[in-house]
């Protein structure tokens, strides 16, 4: 039984030197190498990402989109006879997907404005001024037209 137990000792203290050695190579092996692999990786990746092109998409310089024909603004058809004023007058019309006028709202006009005489004449205007609707994706939809009124004519803007 002695032998048995000595013997038994004998090849766990070998086993156990075997897994120390084996720690121990590596612990004075990688150490060392550890900081210039991963100095050597990290640089690597930056030297190779400063001169590779780029591919991710870049934004153009200039910002005015591509016009396409997936949306469309209103387009002015035909309007009543103007007559609102002898001065200028500015309106942001909001136009319906049935191309005529659903609401208004006056940027700058003359000081009658606030004449009701006035207004019911400007809404007049705008209700007998008909559109070609905007469209998204071949769809009517509603959509905001600034006019630019005066007494001889009118002009549209965006």
């Amino acid at each position: 039984r002695v032998l048995a137990s000595r013997e038994i000792a004998r090849r766990n203290l070998r086993s156990a030197r075997w897994i120390d050695r084996l720690r121990l190579l590596a612990e004075n092996g990688m150490r060392p190498m550890a900081l210039p692999v991963v100095g050597g990786v990290f640089s690597a990746v930056i030297l190779f990402s400063m001169f590779l092109p780029p591919v991710y998409p870049l934004r153009p310089l200039n910002s005015a989109d591509i016009p396409t024909m997936l949306t469309t603004t209103a387009i002015l058809k035909g309007t009543a006879p103007v007559g609102v004023s002898d001065s200028d007058v500015v309106v942001d019309v909001m136009v319906g997907e049935d191309g005529r006028m659903v609401d208004y709202t006056i940027v700058s006009g003359p000081a009658s404005s606030h004449d009701a005489e006035w207004q019911k004449r400007l809404e007049n205007a705008l209700l007998f001024t008909v559109f070609t609707p905007a469209t998204a994706f071949g769809q009517p939809t509603n959509s905001k037209k600034r006019l630019y009124l005066d007494s001889s004519s009118v002009e549209v803007h965006g």
